[in-house]
C-alpha cells in the first residue's frame, strides 16, 4: 500500500463511523453526525414545553434511538434528558425574572410533572429555590444551548463577492452602567471565548438588561485595566444600579451617546461568519460625514448576538 493510499484510508476512517441499525451496518460521516445532532437540538427547541421522547429525537435525527442518544452525548457533552432539563430550567428562570407568574404555572408550562419536582430540580441546578429567585433575581449560570453545527465554524478569512444591503440608523444610548467580564488580550469573540469561556453568556443572559439582551463591546483604552482585553462581554444596566456584581466581573459607567446602528439582512445561521464580515466591511467603508457626523471612538463599539432572523447588528458611536 502506498503512503497516499494509506493516508486516504486513515482519513476515511477518521471522517466516518459505523453502527448497526437492525441487521444492517450503516456508515455515518462526521458532517452527517453534526447535522443529525443539530436536527435533534432544533426539535428540542421547537417542542421544549412538551414531553420530548427519545423516539421523537431519533426520528428527527433519522437514526436509531440508541445511536441517537450516544451521538447526542458525544457532540453536546450531555444526555438528551440532561440537555432538555437544563434548558427547561433556564427558560423557566427567565420567566420568573420577567413575568409576574406563579411557580405552579411556570412548572407546568415548562412541562415539569410536579411543582415539587420542579423546585428540587431548580435548586439543584441554581442553588436557590424558584420563589426566592422570583423575589430577588440574582445572576445565575443559565444553560446556553450552542448548536453543534456552529461550534466548529471558526471565523475564516473569506473573499466577499458582494456586500448585501445594510440598514443604517442613528439612535441614542442613555448614560448607563455595564457589568462586564474582562478577558486578557482578546480583540474579538473567538479569542475571548478561549480566554474566558463561552459559558459567561449564560450568566449575562440571566441579568436583566436595559435593552433586553447582553452585548459584546470593544472598549476604548480608558475603560481597559492593565493586562485586560479591549473586547469584553457584558450587560447594560441603569445608571442607578447599585446591586452586587458577580465575582470575577467588573462594572463601568458610560455616558449618553449617539450611535450609528448597522443591521445586515437576515442570514442562515451557519453563515453567521460571512454575515459578520459583510457588515463589518460595509461599516468600515461608510463615511458618517455623509449625514453630518464623525466617528466617536471615545465610546465603545457594540456587537449584538448574531441571530439569523434579524440580521447581524453592530453599533458605533458618532458625534
Amino acid at each position: 500500500m502506498t503512503d497516499n493510499t494509506q493516508q486516504s484510508k486513515e482519513r476515511r476512517e477518521i471522517l466516518s463511523q459505523s453502527f448497526y441499525n437492525g441487521n444492517h451496518q450503516v456508515v455515518i460521516h462526521v458532517t452527517d453526525k453534526v447535522e443529525a445532532v443539530q436536527r435533534m437540538q432544533n426539535y428540542i427547541e421547537a417542542n421544549l414545553t412538551e414531553r420530548v421522547t427519545l423516539a421523537e429525537l431519533s426520528e428527527a435525527a433519522h437514526l436509531s434511538p440508541w445511536y441517537s442518544a450516544r451521538l447526542f452525548k458525544e457532540l453536546t457533552g450531555l444526555t438528551p434528558a440532561d440537555y432538555i432539563r437544563r434548558l427547561k430550567l433556564s427558560k423557566s428562570a427567565l420567566k420568573l425574572r420577567d413575568e409576574a407568574c406563579r411557580i405552579i404555572d411556570v412548572a407546568y408550562d415548562m412541562g415539569f410533572g410536579s411543582v415539587d419536582g420542579y423546585q428540587r430540580e431548580f435548586f439543584r441546578e441554581f442553588g436557590c429555590n424558584p420563589k426566592e429567585y422570583a423575589l430577588n433575581p440574582i445572576p445565575l449560570s443559565l444553560f446556553t444551548p450552542y448548536g453543534v453545527k456552529f461550534r466548529g465554524l471558526w471565523k475564516e478569512t473569506k473573499r466577499m463577492e458582494t456586500i448585501k444591503n445594510v440598514f443604517i440608523q442613528v439612535i441614542d444610548r442613555p448614560s448607563r452602567k455595564v457589568i462586564i467580564k474582562r478577558g486578557q488580550t482578546a480583540t474579538e469573540y473567538w479569542t475571548y471565548c478561549q480566554e474566558v469561556g463561552c459559558d459567561v453568556w449564560g450568566i449575562l443572559t440571566s441579568m436583566k438588561s436595559l435593552f433586553g439582551e447582553p452585548v459584546c463591546l470593544w472598549l476604548p483604552e480608558k475603560y481597559c485595566k492593565p493586562g485586560t482585553s479591549e473586547y469584553v462581554q457584558g450587560v447594560e444596566v441603569s445608571d442607578d444600579f447599585n446591586d452586587s456584581v458577580p465575582d470575577g466581573f467588573d462594572i463601568i459607567a458610560l455616558p449618553n451617546a449617539k450611535y450609528m446602528m448597522f443591521q445586515g439582512e437576515p442570514f442562515e445561521e451557519e453563515n453567521y461568519c460571512e454575515a459578520i464580515e459583510a457588515l463589518q466591511t460595509a461599516m468600515n467603508r461608510y463615511d458618517p460625514a455623509l449625514i453630518g457626523y464623525s466617528w466617536d471612538d471615545a465610546n465603545p463599539r457594540i456587537q449584538l448576538e448574531p441571530i439569523g432572523t434579524r440580521g447581524y447588528i453592530e453599533l458605533r458611536a458618532v458625534k
